[in-house]
């Protein structure tokens, strides 16, 4: 009875922390054997909209005119579009341009993180084309020299990407060096151990599983704690004028 209403999830103006005993699972159109958890949306003020697609065998997602990022955390799907087809497994990810048809379909129960973004076109620069990837092959690089907090680049670092999205993994004990109070958004989902995050003003445990929306300014640092690494993925806006 003690544990009726608690939880770590928390809504505040300016960040979310959504953990999964607060998860909702609903469909979205277009979507085929399977489901989507919603993490953030424009509903709630951020400019993009990050969920995590769970597939049956053979489940697909629905189609979408937005840029779209993909990144598997289980199982394997198979990315077809009129010229090209490729299969991801854990870790492996892609980058599929705004207005590419596409299939993505699950090979078995599947656990997909998605991002969807309308593309920001930037004067006299093309946009980007389809990226296939795997987070083993990006290079690895410490933070600010740290070699206990290594972050891996997912995209390019270019301007025709108007996003960007890394993992972070911090060795125990390792933390940011300040807390960080900047124009870009973050959408971020806890892959493995666990720490201590400042959001704002206030403080919250987090562990894998967990997800985390940070609008703009929001006053942010992070520390990992436990005997074993922690790693997130990381969404950010950049490459464009604020004033769009």
């Amino acid at each position: 009875m003690h544990n009726l209403g608690h939880t770590r999830s928390a809504n505040r103006r300016d960040h979310l922390l959504l953990t999964p005993d607060t998860f909702v699972r609903t469909a979205l159109p277009g979507m085929q054997g399977g489901t989507a958890i919603v993490h953030v949306s424009p509903a709630v003020g951020a400019a993009f909209t990050q969920y995590t697609a769970e597939l049956e065998p053979g489940g697909t997602l629905g189609p979408t005119l937005a840029q779209r990022f993909v990144y598997v955390l289980g199982g394997a799907v198979d990315l077809a579009t009129d010229t090209s087809f490729n299969s991801l497994s854990p870790s492996g990810y892609a980058y599929i341009p705004a207005g590419l048809a596409h299939t993505l379909t699950a090979q078995g129960a599947t656990r997909v993180a998605v991002i969807e973004k309308n593309y920001q076109q930037l004067s006299g620069v093309a946009p980007p084309v389809l990226l296939v990837g795997d987070e083993a092959s990006a290079a690895s690089t410490a933070l600010m020299g740290d070699p206990d907090l290594q972050v891996r680049s997912l995209l390019p670092d270019q301007p025709a990407f108007d996003f960007a999205v890394n993992t972070m993994t911090y060795q125990p004990g390792a933390s940011l060096s300040t807390v960080e109070i900047h124009v870009m958004e973050h959408g971020l989902l806890m892959l493995e151990g666990g720490g201590i995050y400042r959001l704002g003003d206030a403080w919250y445990p987090v562990t894998a599983g967990d997800f985390i929306w940070m609008a703009p300014f929001c006053p942010q640092w992070f520390g990992a704690l436990g005997k074993q690494p922690a790693k997130y993925l990381i969404y950010k806006d950049w490459n464009r004028h604020p004033l769009g």
